[in-house]
């Protein structure tokens, strides 16, 4: 007998490949059977009119502290979501000696917008090494499929201390972090993950410690994923990582290379394009690299406490390790708004912040006479008032001890441009930042946004291939094994859904992290079901946060 009978649904099977009406049956977290049945189950559901598929598999989140204490994962399993990689960007939280915890949460609350607070509160240290960190992980148990990328800037910490963020490394501590990496895959990692993004900064300003690797750094690490014969590179790239370069990495490690963050950039629009015809032409060649984008517009809920989008600004930097009346003195300094003024009119390839008045709206203010602000955008507001709008946004945070909260939209605005990106045969859909930028940013929903927004609504992809690129695609380039489509013997990761209504809803705000900490977080809309390893997790009601753990780390992948 089946543990669980899907009858009447419409199988999406994560291939690309036309939907079919079908049934499906699992039994102990596996599909059992695909096609009519009339076989007895435990539990029987009826989905006619609803389409299943292979759940979502979130390739780039930053789960790696939340873990620790909320092994659900929270929204992402909510959101379709049965596999989540975490350890992006190399940012992650293991390896890590006690000296250097404190240091660790400070550039995390600085670089992905975590609440220190909730970090000192939240995060469990019953772990020093990477493998340690794996088996705590499993030893806890996850909601969702979790798959760990090892990360460069805590290898960096980890071997240098506060040196990682001011310096190039010697020959022997090159060697001390190869080896950890070598150490990483043995037990388990999905693969190496850095950053060389100006928009990365950690604690007091400093760059975020993978940005001082230099070549020599860089080229041994990746090139360590040689000897285990598997495992991705993934790559948050600046101006100075090439894609001739990265190439070259590709083909030293004999492994896939995926660069990010390829987002839009109204005020330099050629230049994502530009990449993705060098990771196309780089394919021609034999190498396997793909290009991170979003099918989601960028934005940013922030302050000028917590600034995120100004901060790649080379012109803020003498604001950045200010606080208090330090900064405000700061900002209402004319030569140094100046100096951003001047920086902004200066184009650039990418950067969080263009200077588009037009696309910075108030949201929230704290002073009675200011409520008439919100919801309208520094454009306008500079317009009626005869201001300059970078006068206006900043006198305006001035008059409210710096705590208004602003919303800003960066790139990815343009959807024709957009629709591009998601169409390019070498994009892979990704970018959720899931778990990270907690209180101002939140795409964990981006499968569904792209199941309502860019299927039903604009047309962009079919129903079969926007499936295929959340699932089948991902599971393929990862090496993740039994997960993607629906086949029978994978692992019963399923999400069922409407495909007439399916899509992310509002953002809310919740105060539920560690430290009665607040985040922005999205509700499914027309999502029926989702299961990992054959649990069912949630429904139309959203989380059914029960006793059982389902999740599985994964450690195995295919070469």
């Amino acid at each position: 007998m089946a543990d669980l009978l899907i009858r009447n649904a419409t199988l999406y099977d994560g291939t690309g490949a036309p939907g079919v009406r079908a049934d499906i049956a699992v039994k102990d977290g596996r599909i059992a059977a695909i096609g009519k049945s009339g076989a007895p189950a435990k539990e029987t559901i009826d989905a006619d009119g609803l389409a299943l598929m292979p759940g979502i598999i979130d390739n780039h989140t930053h789960y790696d502290a939340q873990l620790t204490w909320d092994p659900w994962a929270t929204p992402s399993p909510a959101l379709g979501v049965t596999t989540a990689i975490i350890g992006n960007c190399g940012f992650t939280i293991a390896p890590c000696k006690p000296r250097d915890r404190e240091l660790v949460m400070q550039n995390l609350t600085q670089v992905e917008g975590m609440g220190i607070e909730t970090l000192r509160a939240g995060i469990k240290w019953d772990f020093e090494s990477f493998p340690e960190y794996m088996d705590q992980l499993e030893k806890r148990g996850t909601a969702l499929n979790i798959a760990a990328f090892v990360g460069h800037s805590s290898i960096r910490t980890f071997v240098m201390g506060e040196d990682a963020p001011r310096r190039a490394a010697t020959a022997d501590e090159i060697a001390q972090m190869r080896a950890i990496v070598v150490e990483a895959m043995e037990v388990g990692a999905v693969g190496f993950a850095t950053s060389t993004s100006p928009a990365h900064n950690g604690h007091g300003g400093l760059p975020m410690p993978s940005r001082l690797a230099e070549e020599v750094e860089l080229r041994a690490l990746v090139t360590s994923l040689k000897e285990s014969g598997r495992g991705v590179f993934m790559l948050t790239k600046g101006g100075q990582s090439t894609p001739a370069f990265l190439e070259s990495l590709a083909a030293e490690s004999g492994r896939p290379v995926v660069v990010a963050a390829l987002l839009h950039n109204p005020t330099n629009p050629s230049v994502v394009f530009d990449e993705l015809d060098a990771i196309s032409a780089a394919n021609a060649r034999g190498r396997t690299m793909m290009g991170a984008i979003s099918c989601c517009p960028l934005s940013f809920d922030f302050t000028l406490e917590s600034p995120y989008p100004i901060e790649s600004l080379a012109a803020w930097k003498p604001a950045f390790a200010l606080k208090g009346e330090a900064r405000k003195a700061k900002v209402a300094d004319p030569a140094f708004r100046q100096t951003i003024r001047d920086e902004l009119s200066r184009p650039a390839q990418v950067r969080n912040f263009n200077g588009e008045w037009d696309k910075v709206q108030v949201v929230e203010t704290f002073r009675p006479e200011h409520a008439k602000y919100e919801q309208r955008t520094i454009a306008e507001l500079a317009t009626e008032t005869g201001r300059d709008p970078l006068d206006f946004f900043f006198d305006l945070a001035l008059a409210e001890d710096l705590r208004t909260v602003f919303v800003a939209l960066t790139l990815n605005s343009d959807e024709e441009a957009v629709g591009r990106l998601i169409r390019h045969p070498y994009s892979l859909i990704s970018l959720s930042d899931a778990g990270a930028h907690l209180t101002f940013f939140n795409d964990a929903g981006f499968g569904l946004h792209l199941l309502g927004h860019w299927v039903r609504t604009k047309g962009e992809l079919t129903l079969p291939q926007a499936i295929h690129r959340l699932t089948g695609q991902t599971a393929r380039l990862f090496g993740i094994r039994d997960r993607g489509t629906l086949a029978v013997g994978n692992a019963a990761d399923l999400l069922l859904f409407d495909p007439q209504t399916v899509d992310r809803g509002p953002k809310e705000r919740v105060r539920d992290l560690p430290a009665g900490g607040a985040r922005l977080t999205t509700r499914a809309v027309g999502v029926h079901g989702v299961w990992v390893n054959g649990v069912r997790i949630a429904d139309e009601r959203g989380l059914r946060a029960t006793g059982s753990l389902p999740g599985r780390l994964l450690r195995d992948f295919a070469a």
